[in-house]
């Protein structure tokens, strides 16, 4: 088998190509929304790789596979995904998600104000990862309003979940290195 280039130059004038081979501008909203996805899954991989080798990562690695079938689909033109068989969001994914949520969950205190991102550099990053995560939510929902349909099933759910999953690993990781929260204080004028 033949290597494959890492470059081909097709995209020098700032045109690509999605899945089924239908040319669009680099600039063009689909292309953002998937690169966005590129993002969260790279931040992902940078959360990863600060964590100690005690932490199990292969849930996170399924997560990142998961942001690669999403961003797969959104590469391809909707009428097109079953032609070349796309990997979907299945509901036991979401599920999943929220059954991780309440493992981590039911051993962290009660929040009664809201927290300063942060605590140590593990959970900042998972912390970033749920604001990135944050935007491609808002941009999926900005997609589905321009192009109707094309938002993969489920995905608005999953990425929902996902940012309420990195919400709780951020404050898992903290409790687990015995840092504490730190709550938002609003300042009194």
């Amino acid at each position: 088998m033949t290597k494959a280039a890492v470059y081909t130059r097709t995209g020098d004038l700032g045109i690509t190509g999605l899945v089924g081979g239908t040319r669009i501008r680099k600039s063009d909203p689909r292309i953002h929304l998937y690169g966005e996805v590129d993002e969260l899954n790279s931040s992902i991989g940078m959360g990863i790789a600060m964590l100690d080798k005690t932490w199990n990562v292969d849930y996170l690695h399924e997560i990142q596979s998961s942001l690669f079938d999403l961003g797969s689909n959104l590469a391809c033109e909707k009428e097109n995904r079953s032609k070349y068989n796309l990997p979907q969001i299945q509901e036991i994914f979401i599920t999943k998600l929220e059954q991780q949520i309440d493992q981590y969950d039911k051993e962290l205190a009660p929040l009664k104000t809201f927290i300063l991102p942060g605590g140590s550099q593990e959970a900042a990053a998972f912390h970033v990862c749920r604001t990135v995560c944050r935007r491609v939510e808002r941009q999926l929902v900005d997609f589905e309003e321009q192009h109707p349909g094309e938002v993969p099933e489920l995905a608005l759910r999953f990425m929902n979940r996902l940012s309420d999953y990195f919400f709780v690993l951020s404050r898992y990781i903290n409790f687990k290195k015995n840092i504490k929260e730190i709550n938002w204080i609003p300042k009194k004028s």
